[in-house]
């Protein structure tokens, strides 16, 4: 019988298969790493659902939240893949070893508790695009996704299942193709003034709609998830052979392809934003359409591409979702792995990892238990998830930047001016937002 040193090791030559001997060896597409998948991934059906939902109901007229959460989302996900590279750790276990159980704590049961809300929502409309395309059974639907993603999560290496999903991915270039439709008539002038030109008011609807799309771009449980992805990446490369002790100095090379990495990914992520908010908006809002409760509304916006709609749609939600709910589930499992002490890593076999695979498993069957307690239109469940994780975001940026900016964590990797600029500046918009939300929720 294998020994358990000899099965780590087997885990860590797997992780370490094909990878370049140093930073400078690696190509263009090796560069691309966590903050590609985590771009992938922050267009999951929540942030689709809510950007359908901000196009059809507002048309153009929020689309400078765009501009405006491109640099912060940046800055945000950069620090947290600095803090996985320099410490070699994610960021519960930072947490654990340098601040107050209640922090560590706190971070760790708002991140599960908006986890599962928004594994619930997101099951939630990838079962309802799934019935309205074939015609099953909601439930059976439900339960054979739910149940297909916890299977591929623990039997399938996540290098393997996220290269396959982010091809998936791809059919969000349907939003992208009826925005550019010759026969949409949009107009651009005001397309690009309204995102640089911010206009809100205090209505309800609309700081809902504000903290929701800030809440699904910048999200929670992609600080958790980039700071591990990165960890991941970390020992892969040989700089470390198990999370929390780097065997490798960090080096300025290491720093800037994390940087890249990150901008491309939140880039792109933005890029179909602004293309499902446009298609949105020149077809749903354009012709009265600005209340959507269901996958089969939301879906109408890409009828001009005929039937295929339907399918692009589904697709669409089926590969974000198939992505993401991992993600989500797995930024949990991490931060709980990390505070309890287990051995954790999706690069590990489930034989060499059960708690941390269990409580995957665990997660996205909370979410999809919540399914049963009460019913919720599915794309306003959606919205609802991204506002939760609007008002969770603002106290988990200022723990970031503490962490970013304390030497005996980061040594000499802490924060520049504009890391701390674009933080704060998180923080201050997010904030009173998220503030206002709830009081106007509970008045």
């Amino acid at each position: 019988m294998t020994s358990p040193a000899a099965q780590d090791l087997e885990d860590l030559q797997g992780a370490r298969k094909n990878a370049p001997e140093n930073e400078e060896k690696k190509s263009w597409y090796q560069r691309i790493g966590p903050g590609i998948v985590t771009g992938a991934a922050d267009d999951d059906p929540s942030g689709i659902g809510t950007y359908s939902a901000n196009g059809a109901q507002f048309g153009y007229t929020l689309l400078w939240l765009i501009p405006l959460s491109l640099p912060l989302m940046i800055a945000v996900q950069e620090m947290c893949g600095r803090i996985g590279a320099v410490t070699g750790e994610g960021l519960a276990a930072v947490l654990k070893q340098y601040y107050p159980k209640w922090l560590l704590f706190s971070c760790v049961i708002l991140l599960i508790g908006a986890n599962i809300f928004n594994i619930y929502a997101d099951l939630n409309v990838m079962a309802a695009s799934t019935t309205m395309l074939f015609g099953m059974s909601f439930h059976l639907a439900l339960a054979i996704i739910t149940m297909a993603i916890i299977m591929l999560q623990i039997l399938i290496p996540y290098r393997i299942y996220a290269s396959i999903l982010k091809w998936l991915c791809l059919s969000l270039l349907g939003y992208v193709i009826v925005a550019l439709l010759p026969g949409m008539h949009n107009d651009w002038i005001n397309i690009i003034k309204s995102m640089f030109l911010p206009h809100f008011n205090f209505k309800s609807e609309t700081i809902l709609a504000i903290v929701a799309f800030l809440g699904t771009t910048i999200s929670p449980y992609l600080f958790f998830w980039q700071a591990g992805e990165t960890v991941e990446e970390v020992i892969a490369e040989g700089k470390s052979d198990h999370p929390g002790e780097r065997t490798k100095t960090i080096s300025s090379q290491e720093i800037r392809n994390i940087r890249a990495d990150t901008i491309i990914g939140m880039t792109v992520s933005q890029i179909a934003a602004l293309f499902i908010v446009v298609a949105t908006a020149g077809t749903l809002h354009q012709q009265g359409i600005t209340d959507i409760n269901t996958a089969q509304d939301a879906a109408k916006a890409l009828l001009p591409l005929g039937q295929a709609a339907y399918w692009i749609f589904t697709l669409s939600m089926l590969g974000t979702g198939l992505l993401a709910i991992p993600t989500l589930a797995g930024s949990a499992a991490y931060a709980v792995a990390e505070t309890a002490g287990w051995r954790y890593g999706l690069y590990r076999r489930f034989g060499r990892a059960k708690a941390f695979y269990l409580t995957i498993a665990a997660v996205i069957l909370l979410g999809y238990g919540v399914n049963f307690i009460q019913a919720i239109d599915p794309i306003k469940a959606l919205v609802y998830s991204a506002a939760l994780n609007g008002i969770i975001a603002p106290p988990l940026i200022i723990v970031l930047l503490f962490i970013c900016n304390n030497r005996k964590i980061v040594g000499d990797r802490v924060n520049g001016i504009w890391s701390n600029i674009l933080g704060w500046t998180s923080v201050i918009l997010m904030g009173p937002a998220a503030i206002y939300l709830m009081y106007d929720m509970l008045k």
